[in-house]
């Protein structure tokens, strides 16, 4: 089980170096956006599977602050965006 959520702490970071890619290339605010999503979502990820590796259940707490504050972020994002300010 041990090697399993290692190679999916792998895949979640290989996911993040592909969002990384993606904001350097991404000509568009919303693209940039929606990578830092993919950063936050692989990061909660990353958090949930190291709680359980390390037994750490206060993890889950933290993953669960960085989950708001990615809805929070995307929230912000949609309101400057519609009011045309870059």
């Amino acid at each position: 089980m041990t090697t399993f959520l290692s190679l999916i702490l792998i895949a979640l970071l290989l996911s993040i170096l592909a969002g990384l890619v993606r904001i350097f290339r991404g000509p568009e605010p919303a693209e940039r956006m929606l990578a830092a999503q993919l950063f936050g979502t692989a990061a909660v990820a990353i958090l949930l599977v190291l709680s359980q590796l390390m037994a750490m259940p206060a993890l889950l707490d933290v993953a669960m602050v960085f989950a708001l504050l990615a809805a929070i972020t995307l929230v912000a994002f949609v309101v400057l965006a519609s009011r045309g300010v870059r």
